[in-house]
């Protein structure tokens, strides 16, 4: 990204809600840490350059503990022999006795503070995600807490770019039409304007593509309602309009903004316990027998409390080789003891390999348990936290929380009318011929948008994706609380389904434990089209 091109600002996002829980347990263990160690393994490679162009650099890196991230990037730049002048923000850490971590999610202004106090680095613990971006632009252009349609613009370019290279290509649901085919994305630039408009790019002769499309997948991702709630605003999704802009361009703009809630999120790690898992492989002939035997025989060695069964019928009949005949049985212990959760469970596993099942075998050699964090979302008043801006100068400069807040009204989401076009005939195909999805988690649910690739396709697609339906194509979200929202200037619809992952990422059990690649498996569901919609993006 320095070498690339022009920059003012280069950001970079270290967090997420794993991430904290791992940098609590290593600050655990020492009281110095608590920050994202890579980012001081990239920065020493580069610091000179960004210092030599002029270039900025904002981070949300410092986790638990951005002043230490400060201070071990001011002993890089002495030993590097550079001149660097470092800001910090803090008091997202909420006092929690009974919790590994507890954090609220701040917003931008004292990372604008840190830039007005001239600080070539920005270091923060947990912010928002999008504040990376929307900080460097409140002090680029003078923003205040009223100028909410600014704002919010600028938190749908930082929401755009902070997962890199998946705007521009990476993890796109049709990479097989990009130039390269998806091999190697380049990264994102934001041109964020005076009005809070944004053309999303990228640097000339790297990869990937910067489309509508693309960025209408990154633009879906990890939300909820059309209502996005932030500490600084709230941003409305379905006011946002996309339109190319040239080569690897798309202009954003029409972005509304309202006061934000009175409340920051905070998000909550606690340790959960000990868990270990091992993996029985089932070959030929009653495979349904087989895994009745193996739960009997374990739940007889390690007893019940604890143990989670799931059986991936991946067999093929009459297959002609041992991997396309077999289905896995994957078992998993959560336990507070972590010697029952240890090698008392994964040597009883073992130990049935003589004695249990025809063609018996596992796929993981015995192990120890290793400890699993359950993640929970709470809230806090805005006056209740004491954001600071650390200036290079050492000066401590508090900000303020917004004067204007408004009560945020319950979710509501969106079923779709009736009567709705049909088409006279239909032809069987999958699904994702003509839509596109992009899903992850937020803490214990998931979010799961899919768009359509033309008008025609969207007017079916809103009226056909259902609740229902969806429990139907995806029979696990049936017996959960699903919600649906529609943004049609995105020909798209967002289900956010409630409790699918659990107790959060990290003690998810679920093959696929972040929910990643719940979209390709609706698109790849062989449904009723209707046959008069084209596949393709609309010209």
């Amino acid at each position: 990204m320095l070498d690339g091109g022009e920059l003012d600002v280069l950001t970079g996002d270290y967090l997420a809600e794993l991430t904290m829980l791992i940098l609590g347990r290593d600050r655990l263990r020492d009281p110095d840490l608590g920050y994202a160690k890579t980012f001081l393994r990239q920065l020493e490679t580069c610091l000179g350059t960004a210092l030599d162009q002029g270039t900025r650099i904002v981070t949300n890196a410092g986790g638990l503990n951005p002043a230490g991230l400060a201070a071990a990037i001011t002993r890089l730049a002495d030993r590097l022999d550079l001149p660097v002048r470092v800001g910090y923000v803090e008091g997202d850490a909420i006092q929690r006795p009974d919790a590994l971590t507890a954090n609220a999610y701040l917003g931008a202004f004292g990372i604008a503070a840190c830039l007005d106090g001239g600080a070539d680095v920005v270091v923060t613990g947990r912010v928002t995600d999008a504040s990376l971006v929307v900080g460097p632009a409140i002090a680029r252009y003078g923003w205040g807490r009223d100028d909410l349609d600014e704002l919010a613009g600028a938190t749908v370019a930082g929401h755009l770019v902070e997962c890199g290279a998946q705007v521009t290509g990476g993890n796109f649901s049709f990479f097989t039409e990009l130039p390269d085919g998806g091999h190697r994305p380049g990264f994102p630039i934001a041109e964020v304007h005076p009005d809070g408009s944004t053309v999303l790019t990228k640097h000339p002769g790297t990869g990937g593509a910067v489309t509508v499309e693309t960025v209408t997948a990154q633009l879906l991702y990890e939300v909820g309602g059309p209502a996005y709630l932030g500490p600084d605003v709230v941003t409305r999704l379905d006011s946002v309009n996309l339109r190319p802009d040239g080569p690897d361009r798309v202009r954003v703009s029409g972005v509304r903004g309202t006061p934000p809630p009175a409340t920051l999120k905070v998000g909550v790690n606690n340790l959960g316990g000990f868990r270990n898992s091992m993996t029985f492989v089932l070959c030929g002939l009653d495979i349904e027998a087989k895994a009745a035997l193996v739960r009997g025989q374990v739940e007889e060695a390690v007893g019940k409390d604890g143990l989670e069964f799931v059986l991936a019928r991946t067999d093929h009949p009459d297959a002609t080789d041992t991997e396309a005949a077999s289905a896995l049985l994957h078992v998993h212990l959560r336990d507070s003891d972590r010697t029952r959760a240890g090698r008392a469970f994964s040597a009883a596993a073992v130990e049935l390999a003589l004695a249990s099942y025809p063609g018996c075998t596992l796929t993981t050699l015995p192990g120890d348990a290793t400890p699993y964090g359950v993640f929970t979302a709470d809230t806090v008043p805005q006056d209740a936290v004491a954001h600071v801006a650390v200036l290079p100068s050492g000066e401590r400069v508090p900000i303020a929380p917004p004067p204007t807040t408004r009560l945020q009204g319950p979710l509501v989401q969106q079923n779709p009318i009736t009567g709705g076009p049909s088409s006279p005939r239909t032809r069987r195909g999958a699904l994702g011929e003509l839509v596109g999805a992009r899903s992850g988690d937020k803490g214990g649910d998931a979010n799961l948008g899919v768009w359509a690739r033309s008008d025609a396709g969207y007017a079916w697609l809103r009226h056909w994706l259902t609740v229902e339906r969806l429990a139907e194509l995806l029979p696990e979200t049936a017996p959960l609380a699903v919600q649906r929202y529609e943004l049609p200037n995105l020909r798209a619809v967002n289900f956010v389904i409630e409790g699918l992952l659990g107790a959060g990422v990290a003690a998810s059990t679920r093959f696929d434990p972040q929910a990643k690649a719940l979209g390709e498996l609706l698109r790849s569901r062989i449904v009723d089209l209707p046959a008069d919609v084209p596949t393709g993006v609309a010209s």
